[in-house]
């Protein structure tokens, strides 16, 4: 008499009784709707762990640290990007270079102060923000990046202040490449540093 497979469908995932199962100690008068369903519960059970961890290694991708620059210096405490930072440059506060910046331009600073947004894509440039005075920070030469997780971080760092027109155009690709959240750039006059180095501190 030919052999009748018993198949067991539940949801999206099914079950083929097949003989090798009466060879891990089940004879065929006992493969009854019990056991399609314990050896059908490890089956789904073994599908849903599998879409999980399928899940997790994409958010973990997702929320990848994009870091294209290796620092020049390195502490137990601080990383140095770009250049090693000239602890002799004069400092001047962000809120100064703000509100005076035509004094400044053309002069190099060292400034300290709270990133408030970087690059999400390649890190090339954050937004520093001390109060309610905020200046966008590029790098030289377009010739180093930061770590894209440095937001919220009170970072050193030395470059040339510059002033220039920001069209309503780069206002929205600048917003576009820091995200939803971003401090937005305004259009118009504005004052930039052009940064030679930045330290970051590890924590």
């Amino acid at each position: 008499m030919a052999k009748v497979k018993k198949i067991a469908v539940i949801g999206e995932c099914m079950i083929e009784l097949r003989p090798e199962i009466t060879d891990a100690g089940y004879s065929r008068s006992t493969i009854d709707a019990a056991t399609v369903r314990r050896h059908l519960y490890l089956k789904c059970s073994i599908f849903a762990m599998a879409l999980i961890a399928a899940g997790v290694s994409l958010a973990a991708d997702e929320s990848k640290v994009i870091r294209l620059s290796e620092p020049v210096e390195q502490t137990a405490d601080t990383e140095s990007f770009g250049a090693p930072l000239d602890e002799s440059v004069q400092a001047v506060s962000l809120e100064v270079l703000a509100s005076d910046g035509d004094n400044y331009v053309g002069q190099s600073v060292r400034v300290v102060a709270r990133v408030a947004q970087v690059c999400q894509k390649k890190g090339c440039f954050f937004i520093a923000q001390e109060g309610s005075s905020v200046v966008r920070v590029s790098f030289k030469d377009y010739g180093f990046f930061v770590p894209s997780d440095i937001s919220g971080k009170r970072v050193t760092f030395v470059g040339e202040v510059v002033t220039r027109e920001v069209t309503a155009d780069e206002a929205a690709h600048y917003a576009e490449d820091l995200g939803a959240e971003a401090v937005p750039v305004e259009s118009g006059k504005v004052y930039e540093i052009v940064a030679t180095s930045v330290r970051v501190p590890r924590a």
